[in-house]
């Protein structure tokens, strides 16, 4: 039979005094003609107060366990929604700024069209000005040279009456 283990064993584990508790009973001496065996009382009562000690020191562990997985897990948690929210913030902030640039983009090439046509605008009415000076002073040179041809005219006839 296999020695009992001590409740003051702090190695020893609810699985391993399970398994001493089968252990004992395997090896235990069968009763000739039954299913029945014969176990030592005082180990078997050893190991099942042993089980019944670590029982909550076992419930105890795996409640600090499940504890600590539950607040890991809230920490992913809270870590994983305030990488969600800044990645949110972060693509806000580029599509504001993609919409901005494209914003400034039409705005800019409305300028530069709007400026593009008061440069027509100024430079055809520019030509018009320089054309409208240009026939007057067409009309004025005809005029004076209407007057030349005149007073040569008077010169010649001058000269011819002499």
């Amino acid at each position: 039979m296999t020695e009992p283990i001590s409740s003051e064993d702090p190695a020893a584990g609810l699985l391993a005094l399970l398994d001493d508790l089968r252990s004992v009973i395997e090896q235990a001496r069968a009763m000739p003609m039954s299913a029945s065996v014969l176990v030592n009382k005082a180990e078997v009562v050893d190991l099942l107060a042993a089980a019944r000690e670590a029982v909550p020191d076992q419930v105890a562990a795996a409640d600090r366990i499940v504890a600590e997985a539950e607040g890991v897990l809230a920490r992913s948690t809270k870590e994983g929604a305030e990488i969600v929210a800044k990645a949110h913030a972060e693509a806000e902030r580029l599509v504001s700024d993609h919409e901005i640039t494209r914003l400034a983009r039409e705005r800019g090439a409305e300028i530069v069209a709007a400026a593009e046509d008061k440069a027509a605008k100024l430079e055809a009415d520019a030509d018009d000005y320089c054309d409208s000076r240009l026939a007057q002073f067409e009309v004025d040179l005809e005029a004076v040279t209407k007057q030349v041809a005149a007073g040569r005219a008077r010169l010649a006839a001058r000269r011819g009456a002499q």
